[in-house]
């Protein structure tokens, strides 16, 4: 994608659309609009340097303090992605349907973007050849206890995906896992301009309309501007933007979807390096999901460092991980420079009840040595909902031609990964702004 010039004076539009943020969200609208020959600029806060797959690289696009990751008031962490590509440069690649009954309660109509998605994109189950050693013994600990663990359905172009592999969670330097990256290239084919490094601080007004946004880059502060104005910087971005552009209180409450990773070690396996989340099952009634997560060796020693089991800190090649994630209540807030959601007391049985079938699961699976992480989260979303902070075409409420489109606007708790309800609503407004 090319890189804009610096941005005209405030006179003229320079660009017939603006979009913060270049996460599934963002970039699926970028894609829509740069289609159908719309002048696009896309702001994006984080790096848009080509993807290493290295540990240095991921620590800076989701381990500094106060950008891409928080420390909550329980000691707890939050994590999310900032680069271009938001956090589907760094995610698992999990792709999970929309709950299509979800969002037509507001009047919003998913399935033929959904429909359109899933035949263009690389969406479906690994092939065994791509299975690990760990996911393939886990799987099978879970169904000799009648558990119905299937493969996953994962955004990931097989014949360019490696048996032995464990980068997904650094960001894939091969071109296997899609991520928001490829509908960025795609925009900027068409003419669509990114500008990295790009911090946006506030959306711009005339006579009650957006009309640009004022952002900082290199140090110096500058201004683009355009009749729409889309905001696409997460589930924790976009909320304070609309806070200090006078929209939206101080703080918002939100949900995380939090995680902690059961393990243990068995003797007859070394391995540690496979993709993540090959298979699992989920329990929507009960708002639990349960997956195989094998990760990369320095990111399990940081889960043993923060269990104290420093026994087991050597034992990585060697352990069995499985995610509990549940569906959280909705709670805690998003303030200007921090937040917290701590844990309610459905939150705490959800998990009593997922880490007691994980355990059950490396039980029969013949893992020994069983601990359990703190909860970390990594999906926040729910700040700007649906029904509240925006209408049904995504308008952010008291802001003409101002529109929101990222997790912050999923109506209610959530439980999944949202890459692909993102694809799809971005799809849905592209297609409704170009049609205005």
């Amino acid at each position: 994608m090319t890189e804009a010039a610096s941005p005209a004076p405030a006179s003229a539009p320079s660009y017939d659309a603006i979009i913060v943020g270049s996460g599934p969200g963002g970039a699926s609208v970028a894609r829509q609009l740069a289609r159908r020959g719309w002048r696009v600029l896309v702001l994006e806060q984080g790096s848009a340097a080509p993807l290493a797959g290295t540990l240095g690289q991921m620590g800076k696009i989701a381990a500094v303090p106060g950008k891409g990751m928080f420390i909550q008031r329980d000691a707890s962490l939050l994590v999310q992605g900032v680069a271009a590509g938001g956090s589907s440069a760094i995610n698992f690649a999990t792709a999970a349907n929309p709950p299509l009954d979800l969002f037509a309660a507001f009047g919003i109509d998913l399935a033929q973007a959904l429909a359109q998605l899933r035949a263009e994109l690389p969406i479906g189950p690994l092939p065994d050849a791509l299975v690990g050693p760990m996911a393939k013994r886990i799987l099978q600990g879970a169904r000799s206890l009648g558990i119905d663990w299937q493969k996953l359905d994962k955004m990931i172009r097989p014949q360019l995906c490696r048996s032995g592999c464990w980068r997904c969670a650094y960001g894939c330097p091969f071109g296997a896992k899609w991520s928001a990256r490829d509908f960025l290239d795609e925009a900027g084919r068409h003419g669509a301009q990114l500008l990295d490094r790009a911090r946006v601080e506030r959306v711009i007004f005339d006579d009650g309309c957006a009309s640009g946004v004022q952002f900082t880059r290199d140090g110096r502060q500058q201004a683009a501007r355009a009749p729409v104005v889309v905001l696409a910087g997460g589930g924790v971005g976009s909320p304070r933007l609309l806070h200090a552009s006078g929209l939206r209180a101080a703080s918002s409450s939100f949900f995380s979807d939090p995680v902690i990773a059961v393990m243990g070690s068995v003797g007859d396996i070394d391995g540690g390096l496979e993709v993540p989340m090959a298979a699992g099952v989920r329990f929507d009634v009960d708002g639990i999901t349960l997956a195989d997560m094998t990760l990369p060796k320095p990111m399990y020693q940081g889960f043993t460092v923060q269990a104290g089991r420093f026994d087991r800190l050597f034992a990585h090649r060697r352990t069995l991980s499985i995610m509990v994630k549940i569906r959280d209540e909705i709670g805690g807030a998003i303030g200007p420079r921090w937040a917290s959601k701590p844990l309610q007391p459905p939150d705490r049985q959800k998990f009593a009840q997922g880490v007691g079938m994980a355990r059950a699961i490396l039980a029969a699976a013949g893992a020994k040595h069983v601990f359990q992480s703190r909860h970390f989260a990594a999906h926040p979303g729910g700040s700007v909902r649906i029904g509240d902070g925006v209408d049904s075409d995504l308008q952010a409420v008291g802001a003409a031609n101002l529109f929101v489109c990222d997790a912050s606007v999923i109506p209610q708790a959530w439980g999944l990964p949202p890459t692909l309800t993102l694809l799809c609503l971005g799809a849905r407004l592209g297609a409704y702004l170009a049609a205005r």
